[in-house]
């Protein structure tokens, strides 16, 4: 196609968010374009003074249906379909009375924002639009002669391509706009679909899909040879990608999914009952804790492994205060996420002019359904969201000792902090905090080792004489395969164990715990994270 202009002489404009409607409404008119519009959006154009026509009085056909029916008309789809210059369908114009729509603005009933705000079933239903996307398929299938825009933002685009080019619009900026309507119909029809799949229960639909808008184009991706962006999908989850940015530099490919891993660890953890802290580095918690104060469960966190921690994510599940802040800007970090941050905390944090400081306003519901999407050769790997959650009554004790209070107490916390940790995971906690943290390894004897090793490493830098695991229990994500593993964490100083259960030789490990003396509980539920 070569890219040359078209003239812009007849619009339709159809639009549920009305942001800036007035002034292109007011732009297109200045520049000779007459306008065509339905319902609310007629009334807001003729309500400031700008002339503009009815589509029932342009095809003859008033709406109908409760506005269910009213563009969708051969005097609308054929002045959009109609190809420009072809002469049998400009005489089918002429014999029926049809004129060329050259620009097209809709944007659709908004769905994905009623049912975040937990619409019933028949009000979602009537805000699922069907005219809408009618109409901007047809403009989009027809950009070499149609300009279709479908959000507020393109409004200004337009318009300096109908300025630079004598009142016509170039192909180059059809595409683009044409490329925009169908991922925009693609991710409305995604939200729907996904919907009514959750309204009817089904896990796996035939057909599954997955759409979102642009939130942030990122510099590159985990690597500096890779291309990302950011999207946002229209849940209405706080955590990083719908949080508000107070300071810093943009966030990367890897600091949005550090900072989502360390949120929603401590979104785990309900602030009415306690602070929760916990930092991250590549996805992994290097220190969590829980304390009286946010700044105790800081403290307590950054002990655990205070060398990792450097250039890390802190995430809180309460608002920060200006002493919490002084302790974090000790040590470098990339991003701090929490549900708010009082002045004084913002104060200090201005003073790390990189420092990423995210507030959310809330934390998200860990309890609460959802799906993660990954890519595979070929397809999509779906699964819901790891939502389980162990609780006290839910334990098992399978050996001779039963664990004390303050055991079970820290076996829970461990179990919920090992749910966040790439597998093979084994997490040592003593007192609410994690003292040792084994992540990613390919044998769990491996994390087991590595997680004691930390700990001991950890009480070097604090002048310990006694590694930090001494005295904990320790959780692991998964079964002991075998009794190896178990006398690696008797070997660090646990003296209690919360595990799944489920292998062929528990019999073999439960052996083993009582020998050791320690104390175990299984949980019948697994928490692999690859």
């Amino acid at each position: 196609m070569v890219d040359h202009p078209m003239p812009v002489r007849r619009a339709l404009l159809s639009v549920s968010d009305k942001t800036g409607l007035e002034d292109f409404a007011k732009a297109l008119h200045a520049r000779g374009v007459e306008l065509l519009s339905t319902g609310g959006t007629a009334k807001a154009i003729a309500a400031a003074g700008i002339p503009v026509i009815d589509v029932s009085e342009y095809t003859g056909f008033p709406e109908m249906m409760d506005g269910r029916v009213k563009t969708l008309h051969p005097k609308v789809h054929g002045g959009l379909l109609a190809v420009r210059g072809n002469g049998e369908h400009e005489k089918s114009m002429a014999d029926h009375g049809i004129d060329a729509i050259d620009l097209l603005v809709v944007n659709l009933y908004p769905f994905e924002a009623t049912v975040a705000k937990g619409a019933d079933y028949d009000t979602s239903i009537e805000n699922i639009d069907i005219g809408g996307p009618a109409m901007i398929r047809a403009a989009a299938k027809n950009h070499a002669g149609v300009a279709v825009v479908v959000e507020p933002n393109d409004y200004a685009r337009v318009l300096e391509d109908l300025d630079a080019n004598n009142g016509a619009t170039t192909l180059t900026t059809r595409k683009a706009l044409a490329q925009k309507a169908y991922a925009r119909t693609a991710a409305y029809d995604a939200a729907i679909s996904n919907w009514f799949a959750d309204e009817l229960g089904e896990d796996a639909p035939a057909f599954r899909a997955f759409g979102g808008s642009l939130k942030q184009s990122l510099r590159y991706g985990e690597n500096p040879h890779q291309k990302a962006a950011l999207y946002l999908s229209g849940e209405q989850r706080p955590g990083v990608a719908t949080a508000e940015q107070l300071q810093g530099k943009a966030l990367s490919y890897n600091n949005i999914n550090d900072t989502d891993a360390a949120f929603e660890l401590v979104a785990e953890f309900n602030p009415t009952d306690t602070a929760a802290v916990a930092i991250i580095k590549h996805a992994n918690p290097c220190g969590v804790a829980l304390g009286t104060s946010v700044i105790d469960a800081y403290k307590m966190a950054l002990r655990c492994d205070p060398t990792s921690a450097f250039g890390g994510i802190v995430a809180v599940n309460q608002p920060l205060d200006g002493a919490t802040a002084e302790e974090i800007t000790k040590v470098f970090t990339e991003v701090v996420i929490a549900p708010a941050a009082d002045d004084a905390a913002r104060k200090v944090f201005a003073a790390k002019k990189n420092l990423r400081l995210l507030v959310t306003g809330a934390l998200p519901d860990t309890a609460a359904g959802g799906w993660t999407v990954k890519t595979v050769a070929g397809g999509l790997l779906v699964q819901s969201k790891d939502n389980g959650r162990v609780e006290l009554p839910d334990l098992k004790v399978v050996t001779k000792r039963a664990p004390s209070e303050q055991e079970l107490n820290d076996l829970l916390f461990a179990f919920r902090v090992g749910k966040h940790v790439k597998s093979n995971t084994i997490v040592y906690v003593k007192d609410g905090a994690t003292v040792g943290v084994g992540a990613g390894q390919m044998s769990r004897i491996d994390s087991a080792r590595i997680a004691a090793r930390k700990g001991a490493d950890a009480a070097e830098v604090a002048g310990l004489s006694a590694p930090l695991t001494h005295g904990s229990v320790a959780a692991s994500d998964a079964f002991f395969p075998f009794a190896d593993g178990l006398l690696v964490v008797a070997e660090a100083g646990a003296t209690a164990v919360i595990q799944p259960g489920g292998s062929m030789r528990d019999d073999e490990v439960i052996a083993a715990a009582d020998e050791a003396g320690l104390a175990m509980v299984f949980t019948g539920m697994r928490h692999f994270r690859h």
